[in-house]
């Protein structure tokens, strides 16, 4: 049994064939889909889709930081209105990316120190997306880090430097997706040093399909060679990744597995 802990099934680019997508995953033994948001013009594909499979894809609230702009505040009220009129199971995804655009920095550390925030409020845990931004997601997460925090730094490509920085908080976990299938994705070497009951396995579909699938749209079912890569890397059995990522994401998410 497998997680996907990390899927845009709602995405337009699964609106031909969602169901037939999800039913591929079910045969390749992925058990539940957990779907972080976007920003408010992705919210009602993702809501849908998380009715139509109800205790299978499992929803949640966020505004992304490529979709944050100069009425950011706007976007967050957004957010803000959902997670009061129903469960969700993490406030996502969230976080700073500076390698498309650095022109809204400074908008992208207020929308993200706010969601850190919210999260510990609601007591939800952090889909946090980190790209070129390490060092600026640290110095927020730093200063809000206590025991009411919890999370993921989804699809890592760190270091093992930035690796232990996020061990050391105590409460969050690292999510490894088709990247590390990658022969110079460099993030297999960070694999091999971490304890797995840190680890989430990802696909971020329908984005970084790995290998052999590198090219393609990506999809959960992927995530068999994503586990198998990880098995190797630690020399552990695959069944092992699985019920181990399984529990992680289990416990980190409060998921109900019906």
């Amino acid at each position: 049994m497998l997680i996907d802990t990390h899927t845009h099934i709602f995405a337009s680019e699964f609106n031909h064939d969602r169901t037939q997508s999800i039913e591929r995953a079910k045969a390749e033994g992925i058990r539940a889909m957990v779907m972080p948001n976007i920003d408010s013009e992705s919210v009602e594909d993702l809501l849908s889709t998380a009715r139509q499979f109800p205790g299978y894809c499992f929803p949640c609230m966020g505004l992304h930081p490529t979709s944050v702009k100069d009425h950011f505040e706007e976007e967050l009220r957004v957010i803000d209105a959902h997670l009061t009129k129903q469960k969700f199971y993490a406030v996502g995804e969230i976080g700073i990316d500076l390698y498309w655009d650095k022109t809204f920095i400074q908008q992208q550390r207020e929308a993200f120190r706010y969601q850190v925030k919210l999260a510990k409020q609601l007591r939800l845990p952090i889909i946090v997306h980190a790209r070129q931004s390490f060092q600026e997601i640290f110095d927020i997460i730093d200063q809000e880090n206590d025991s009411n925090l919890t999370g993921v730094f989804h699809s890592f490509t760190g270091t093992l430097e930035d690796y232990q920085h996020i061990a050391d908080y105590g409460g969050f976990m690292v999510g490894i997706g088709g990247v590390v299938t990658y022969k110079h994705g460099g993030v297999d070497k960070v694999v091999k040093h971490m304890d797995i009951d840190r680890v989430l396995v990802e696909t971020d579909s329908p984005y970084l399909s790995p290998v052999p699938q590198r090219g393609k749209r990506n999809e959960s079912a992927n995530l068999k060679y994503i586990v198998a890569k990880i098995s190797d890397i630690l020399s552990v059995t695959t069944n092992e990744v699985a019920n181990i990522t399984t529990r992680n994401a289990v416990k980190l998410f409060s998921l109900d597995l019906r």
